[in-house]
C-alpha cells in the first residue's frame, strides 16, 4: 500500500474558505504568503520583489507586522499585492490551480496517475477552516481519502467548552480520522504560553480518551527561531510524556530548510535530542522535495545520508512519507515525489545493491511493479506505518 501522509484539499481560496469572517482568514493567508520561502516577483518584468513590502517580519508572528498591500489571491496558484506603484506576486502554489482550490476529484486523479492508494487530508488556517468541506472530501472518496480534523488553537482556552464540542462533532460526527495542531497560530491572539500548559489539559484530555493520532505541526513561535523551534519540540516531548498512549505523528519533518548546507542537511544533536525519539509511539514525516525542491533537483541524493541516519536513530517503522500536495508539484511531479524515494532509497532495499553514482541511478535502479513488491522498509516508510497509525488494513 502506498499511502500519502501529507496532502490537502481546499475550496477557492478567493472566498471565505470555510471563515465567517473573511478579513480575519486574509490576515491569515497574507501572513502565511509573506513569511513563506517562495520568491516575490514584480509582475512588470518578473524581477525580483521583496516579501517585507507585504509584511515586516522582523516584528514575528503577530498580524501587526501586515501591511495595507491590497493583497489578493490572483489566481493560477499565485497572490498578487501592491508595492511602491508595482504590483508583485508570489507563486506559493503550483500555477495549474486556475481558480486557487484543489478538490477532491482533482488528487484522486493524481493519486491514480502516480499509483498512490490512500492519502491524508492536512489543515492549517490559511487553506480554510470548517471540518465539514474535509469530511465532504472524504466521503466523497471513502477507500481513497482520510481527513484530520482541526480545532481552531486560538479557541481551545477561551472558548474551551465549544473548542471541546468541535472536536467531538469533527470525530464522532463528520467522522474524521485525526487532530492536526498548529501551536503557531496561538501567538497571533497574543497566547505565547505553551500549549501543554493548564488552560488546554480539558482539550487534551478529550483528545486523549478519543484515541486518535495527533499530528503536530511545530516551527517556532518567536526569535531567535532556532531556540524557539527548540523549546516546541521539547513541549512535544513533554506532552507525550503527560499523553503516553497517543500516537503521535510530528508533520513535515524536522525543520529541513534550518539544516541545510551546500550539500546535504546537518541537524545539530541538540535537535535530535529534543525530539522524543524514544518515544515508541512518536512518528516523524519525510517531506523534502516540498522544503527543498527549489534548492535540489530530482532525485535529491542530497538527503539520502539523512533518510539513512533517521532510520538508525529511529526505526523504518516510524517514519513516514508524505508530499503536501498539490503544492509539491512546484517543484516536482506528484509521480516524483513518490519516485525519488520508492526508486532511489536503495539502502532501504536489498542489501547487495551497488553503490551507484547519481549518473548510474536511472539505468541501475530496481524497479519495482507494485507496493508489494517493494523492500519491507520501504513498504513502512511509503504507506505500511500510516495504514497502521490510521488504522487502515493494508491489502
Amino acid at each position: 500500500m502506498i499511502y500519502d501522509g501529507h496532502a490537502y484539499c481546499f475550496p477557492d481560496l478567493r472566498g471565505n474558505a470555510g471563515w465567517t469572517d473573511r478579513d480575519e482568514f486574509m490576515r491569515h493567508l497574507q501572513f502565511a504568503v509573506a513569511a513563506h520561502f517562495q520568491p516575490a516577483f514584480r509582475a512588470r518584468d518578473r524581477a525580483p520583489a521583496d516579501s517585507n513590502t507585504l509584511a515586516d517580519l522582523s516584528q514575528g508572528w503577530s498580524f501587526d507586522a501586515l501591511k495595507d498591500a491590497n493583497f489578493r489571491p490572483a489566481g493560477y496558484g499565485r497572490y498578487e499585492w501592491e508595492a511602491d506603484g508595482e504590483t508583485c506576486y508570489k507563486q506559493m502554489m503550483p500555477p495549474g490551480l486556475v481558480d486557487m482550490s484543489f478538490s477532491a476529484e482533482s488528487l484522486v486523479a493524481q493519486m491514480d496517475y502516480a499509483g498512490v492508494d490512500l492519502a491524508l487530508l492536512h489543515r492549517t488556517p490559511y487553506l480554510g477552516v470548517g471540518n465539514d468541506f474535509i469530511s465532504d472530501c472524504v466521503n466523497r472518496f471513502p477507500d481513497r481519502i482520510q481527513g484530520l480534523a482541526h480545532v481552531e488553537e486560538w479557541l481551545v482556552q477561551p472558548q474551551t467548552d465549544e473548542a471541546v464540542w468541535r472536536l467531538r462533532r469533527a470525530i464522532g460526527e463528520l467522522e474524521l480520522h485525526g487532530l492536526q495542531w498548529l501551536p503557531s497560530h496561538l501567538e497571533f491572539y497574543g497566547q505565547t504560553e505553551p500549549w501543554d500548559s493548564e488552560g488546554f489539559t480539558p482539550f487534551w484530555n478529550e483528545a486523549a480518551g478519543l484515541g486518535i493520532p495527533v499530528f503536530f505541526t511545530l516551527q517556532g513561535r518567536t526569535e531567535p527561531r532556532y531556540d524557539s523551534y527548540l523549546e516546541e519540540l521539547r513541549t512535544l516531548s513533554r506532552w507525550m510524556a503527560a499523553y503516553p498512549d497517543v500516537t503521535v505523528v510530528l508533520t513535515h519533518g524536522l525543520s529541513w530548510r534550518m539544516f541545510m548546507t551546500d550539500d546535504g542537511l546537518d541537524i545539530p544533536d541538540d535537535v535530535l535530542d529534543a525530539v522524543p525519539i524514544d518515544n515508541p509511539n512518536f512518528n516523524l514525516q519525510l517531506l523534502f522535495p516540498i522544503f527543498l525542491g527549489r534548492e535540489w533537483d530530482y532525485p535529491m541524493p542530497q538527503v539520502r545520508p539523512t533518510v539513512e541516519m533517521l532510520v538508525r536513530r529511529i526505526g523504518a517503522d516510524r517514519l513516514i512519507w508524505g508530499t503536501d500536495i498539490p503544492m509539491c508539484i512546484r517543484y516536482y511531479t506528484y509521480r516524483q515525489t513518490l519516485d525519488f524515494a520508492r526508486l532511489h532509497w536503495d539502502f532501504l532495499g536489498p542489501q547487495d545493491l551497488p553503490t551507484l553514482r547519481h549518473a548510474d541511478m536511472r539505468r541501475a535502479r530496481p524497479r519495482f511493479e507494485s507496493s508489494h513488491d517493494l523492500p519491507d522498509d520501504l513498504a513502512l516508510i511509503l504507506g505500511g506505518n500510516m495504514a497502521r497509525i490510521m488504522g487502515v488494513q493494508d491489502a
